[in-house]
């Protein structure tokens, strides 16, 4: 069973521990200077990212979920209001990707967007990422490709 668990600092290392198990760095956070990989001080970077943009109240722009598959963290789903738009991000582990979830959690994504009265979700991925693309035009999202930038576009009011 697939469903959104509120980021706190308990989600949180479960998060950043999904991180490490399946994902790459540069796929979850801003880049960080140094070697790659899961450095000490990525971790600390991805830590003081997700507090500052979901749990912080002076500087939260962002709701934030641990995607849970079965009670693990697999990972994260975020919505972020834009005037009357929300904008919808997920990450997956490796191990999870190609297993329909990210479907299921854009489904709660969008029931979460349309029950806060938002005009429209918003979403952006890569040219190459088949999945996602897939994934927004099935919802019925307007994909617009600018360079290796998609941008997807759902009114949620008529």
């Amino acid at each position: 069973m697939t469903r959104l668990t509120p980021l706190d600092e308990a989600a949180l290392a479960r998060l950043l521990e999904a991180a490490e198990a399946g994902a790459d760095p540069r796929e979850v956070m801003p880049p960080v200077e140094g070697p790659p990989g899961w450095t000490s001080v990525r971790r600390a970077a991805f830590l003081a990212f997700h507090r500052a943009r979901s749990l912080n109240p002076a500087t939260a722009v962002e709701r934030t979920w641990v995607i849970d598959v079965d009670g693990t963290a697999v990972g994260a789903a975020r919505l972020e209001r834009h005037g009357e738009a929300v904008e919808a991000g997920i990450w997956l582990s490796r191990a999870a990707r190609g297993r329909g979830i990210g479907k299921q959690v854009t489904a709660l994504l969008l029931a979460e967007a349309r029950a806060t009265g938002a005009a429209s979700f918003i979403a952006s991925t890569t040219a190459d990422n088949r999945g996602a693309r897939a994934l927004l035009g099935g919802i019925g999202a307007n994909l617009t490709t600018e360079g290796d930038e998609v941008a997807a576009v759902l009114p949620l009011r008529p």
